[in-house]
């Protein structure tokens, strides 16, 4: 009964005008964001921080939680009709979609994106619900030791799942770390590493990183190697797959949501990570295995499936645990922030509302993104002749209003600029950002953990390893990390990046 009370609660929160509005919002933004290459959730998701400011806690939620998910819709897009993925966990789509657009199925594929994709997306949906609130209760009984140690094996994720160099990955994981301390010391008051600015006595201003970091730097990089797109048919029809379609793609989408699913939960897993494992099964364990690569049906389904399970149960460790398994729920773990939430398990105690609100508003999500997606794939296909420095000169504007309008200083001004040009020395030099703001957001919780185990065990050490809890996942990241250091793993690692 109590499962049923906390869904008919999240209803009644979802279903709220403005939550439906703002819900709406979400998924129009993040299918917009997946159609057009080269601006992804992420960017889009940090460009739009200022603009929560305002808002309900619940309504900013719903909505970023709307990009992220409804970007998977909208990368399938371009990935069947321009062999190039809007979104990255769509990448592998293009393989069959595009083979099928070209073969004058592009309607069918299309279809088969988006009915997998709801049909994971509802999936998904149920196993947070089901799984989300156990979970958050056995977090409760977390002591201090064993808080620090998941945090720990959280940063060595990004560490193991980023891409190029391990060694660069730590230090990017180090330099979050360093850049979370800098403001003032929560326990005795005095200010740190602020070299003397009183701008920075609360520390660095997440926004302006998010901003600089993920939405600038990637659009400074994009202006570099654009193409003019082109689209291979401006006028899709046969949206309605046939009974053999339907059929094909039903076992598919069943892997491909199970797969999707599990992955999406693990630290540092998502949807990139997904769609690519689906794929992989699928051609291992499919009865028309040997057309996957060649115009498959099956080869758009299960990858599709798989990424939006994994975009919506990524949200379980963000919820319960406070614990970020990706660069996208650290920005929502940002954004929890900045709206005065403390992330972790007590969240569906203090703030039930919240919790089941958003819940419930990710089926309601994917109900609207179907109904958006099929009968407006041709207004996504115009929007793909938009003119790409036009699109960067307004993005560019929107974020530069938004943070001043936040925090009404110059120094913002500058703060974006700084990390804008630090994020774009990143990308020349083969360091991905993400762990960086993984560090960044951990950062500071990390620290009052560990002083809280220390103030708790009197200065002794080793009670990170006499706490079971702790002691298991201090094991299991230091087995990551030396997994990851095997030269024959790390050769393998390399390689599949440099495929990707």
């Amino acid at each position: 009964m109590d499962f049923l009370s906390n869904l008919a609660l999240g209803f009644h929160v979802a279903l709220a005008v403005n939550n439906i509005f703002f819900c709406f919002v979400g998924v129009l933004a993040g299918t917009l964001v997946g159609v057009l290459p080269g601006v992804g959730p992420l960017a889009t998701i940090a460009i739009l921080l200022p603009v929560t400011f305002s808002m309900e806690p619940a309504s900013a939620l719903i909505m970023l939680a709307g990009i992220y998910y409804g970007a998977q819709y909208g990368g399938s897009t371009t990935a069947i009709l321009l062999n190039l993925p809007g979104e990255a966990s769509s990448a592998i789509t293009t393989l069959d979609g595009y083979q099928m657009a070209r073969n004058g199925r592009a309607g069918p594929a299309l279809a088969a994106a988006a009915l997998s994709s709801f049909f994971a997306g509802t999936i998904a949906t149920v196993i947070v619900a089901l799984f989300a609130a156990p979970l958050s209760k056995v977090a409760m009984a977390f002591r201090p030791p064993s808080y620090f140690s998941m945090m720990v094996l959280g940063l060595i994720a990004s560490v193991v799942l980023a891409r190029g160099s391990v060694l660069k990955a730590i230090a990017m994981v180090l330099l979050g770390l360093l850049m979370g301390t800098i403001g003032t010391d929560i326990y005795s008051g005095t200010a740190r590493l602020n070299m003397g600015m009183l701008e920075l006595a609360d520390g660095v201003d997440f926004v302006g990183l998010a901003i600089g970091l993920f939405g600038i730097a990637e659009i400074l990089k994009n202006l570099e190697g654009h193409q003019t797109r082109e689209v291979l048919t401006k006028k899709v029809t046969g949206l309605m797959p046939s009974l053999s379609d339907l059929k094909r793609i039903i076992a598919p989408t069943i892997r491909g949501t199970l797969i999707g699913s599990a992955l999406g939960i693990l630290p540092g897993g998502g949807a990139m990570l997904s769609s690519f494992a689906a794929y992989i099964v699928e051609k291992k364990v499919s009865k028309n295995r040997d057309e996957i690569g060649h115009g498959a049906i099956e080869g758009v389904a299960a990858p599709e499936s798989a990424n939006n399970a994994g975009s919506q149960t990524a949200f379980i460790p963000m919820l319960t645990l406070g614990l970020p398994s990706n660069a996208v729920m650290a920005l929502m773990i940002g954004a929890m922030i900045l709206q005065g939430i403390q992330p972790g398990p007590e969240i569906i105690v203090k703030q039930p509302d919240l919790f089941w609100g958003l819940i419930v508003s990710m089926w309601i999500g994917n109900l609207m993104l179907v109904l958006l997606n099929l009968p407006l794939v041709g207004l996504w296909v115009r929007f793909l002749t938009v003119p790409y420095p036009v699109l960067v000169v307004a993005v560019m504007a929107f974020s530069a209003v938004g943070i001043y309008s936040a925090s009404g200083t110059l120094f913002s001004m500058g703060e974006l600029g700084f990390f804008a040009l630090l994020g774009y020395v990143f990308m020349k030099l083969g360091c991905e950002p993400a762990p960086l703001t993984l560090g960044f957001i951990l950062g500071p919780m990390l620290e009052e953990q560990l002083r809280r185990s220390m103030l708790m065990s009197r200065g002794d050490p080793t009670v990170f390893l006499t706490e079971p809890i702790s002691l298991g996942f201090l094991v299991a990241a230091v087995l990551a990390l030396l997994i990851i250091c095997a030269p024959a793993i790390a050769r393998r690692r390399e390689e599949v990046f440099v495929e990707d």
